[in-house]
Protein backbone atom coordinates (compact mmCIF):
# COMPACT_ATOMS: atom_id res chain seq x y z
CA UNK A 1 0.00 0.00 0.00
CA UNK A 2 1.25 3.63 -1.13
CA UNK A 3 2.66 5.62 2.22
CA UNK A 4 1.32 8.83 2.76
CA UNK A 5 3.76 10.94 1.07
CA UNK A 6 3.39 8.69 -2.19
CA UNK A 7 -0.42 9.58 -2.32
CA UNK A 8 0.34 13.24 -2.55
CA UNK A 9 3.29 13.09 -5.15
CA UNK A 10 0.68 11.13 -7.42
CA UNK A 11 -2.02 13.59 -6.59
CA UNK A 12 0.85 16.75 -7.55
CA UNK A 13 2.24 14.75 -10.28
CA UNK A 14 -1.66 14.59 -11.96
CA UNK A 15 -2.23 18.47 -11.22
CA UNK A 16 1.41 19.36 -12.72
CA UNK A 17 0.74 17.96 -15.73
CA UNK A 18 -2.51 19.27 -16.87
CA UNK A 19 -2.59 22.91 -16.41
CA UNK A 20 -4.10 24.07 -19.41
CA UNK A 21 -1.15 26.11 -21.09
CA UNK A 22 1.42 24.00 -23.11
CA UNK A 23 4.60 26.24 -21.47
CA UNK A 24 2.95 25.47 -17.88
CA UNK A 25 2.77 21.76 -18.33
CA UNK A 26 6.23 21.92 -19.81
CA UNK A 27 7.56 23.80 -16.81
CA UNK A 28 5.36 22.85 -14.10
CA UNK A 29 4.75 19.15 -15.11
CA UNK A 30 8.32 18.43 -16.81
CA UNK A 31 9.74 19.67 -13.01
CA UNK A 32 6.69 17.79 -11.30
CA UNK A 33 8.40 14.41 -13.47
CA UNK A 34 11.84 15.25 -12.77
CA UNK A 35 11.90 16.12 -8.94
CA UNK A 36 8.78 15.24 -7.11
CA UNK A 37 10.34 12.07 -5.71
CA UNK A 38 12.98 14.03 -3.97
CA UNK A 39 11.09 16.37 -2.35
CA UNK A 40 10.12 16.21 1.29
CA UNK A 41 7.08 16.37 3.10
CA UNK A 42 7.44 20.50 3.60
CA UNK A 43 8.78 21.10 -0.15
CA UNK A 44 5.85 19.05 -1.82
CA UNK A 45 3.17 21.72 0.59
CA UNK A 46 5.29 24.70 -1.21
CA UNK A 47 4.74 23.32 -4.69
CA UNK A 48 0.88 22.30 -4.11
CA UNK A 49 0.65 25.72 -2.69
CA UNK A 50 2.39 27.15 -6.18
CA UNK A 51 0.31 24.95 -7.95
CA UNK A 52 -2.93 26.62 -6.39
CA UNK A 53 -1.81 30.11 -8.04
CA UNK A 54 -2.63 31.19 -11.15
CA UNK A 55 -0.06 29.36 -13.66
CA UNK A 56 1.10 33.16 -15.12
CA UNK A 57 1.83 34.30 -11.68
CA UNK A 58 3.74 31.31 -11.25
CA UNK A 59 5.73 31.48 -14.32
CA UNK A 60 6.30 34.95 -14.05
CA UNK A 61 8.21 33.99 -10.87
CA UNK A 62 9.73 31.20 -12.27
CA UNK A 63 11.47 33.75 -15.41
CA UNK A 64 12.09 36.58 -13.14
CA UNK A 65 9.66 38.67 -14.24
CA UNK A 66 8.33 39.84 -11.52
CA UNK A 67 9.12 38.78 -7.54
CA UNK A 68 7.50 36.49 -5.83
CA UNK A 69 5.44 36.94 -2.62
CA UNK A 70 7.22 36.31 0.46
CA UNK A 71 4.77 33.08 1.15
CA UNK A 72 5.95 31.79 -2.27
CA UNK A 73 9.88 32.76 -2.17
CA UNK A 74 10.80 28.85 -1.31
CA UNK A 75 13.24 26.43 -2.21
CA UNK A 76 10.83 24.59 -4.25
CA UNK A 77 10.35 28.17 -6.33
CA UNK A 78 14.45 27.96 -6.71
CA UNK A 79 14.26 24.67 -7.77
CA UNK A 80 11.53 25.41 -10.60
CA UNK A 81 13.91 28.45 -11.63
CA UNK A 82 17.01 26.54 -11.81
CA UNK A 83 14.50 23.72 -13.91
CA UNK A 84 13.44 26.54 -15.88
CA UNK A 85 17.11 27.45 -17.06
CA UNK A 86 17.88 23.80 -17.90
CA UNK A 87 15.08 23.30 -20.48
Amino acid sequence: MPDKLENIRRKLRFRSLRRGTKESDLVIGGFAEAHLRDLDEPQLADFEALLDENDQDVLSWVIDMKPPPAEFDTSVLTMLQNFKKKL
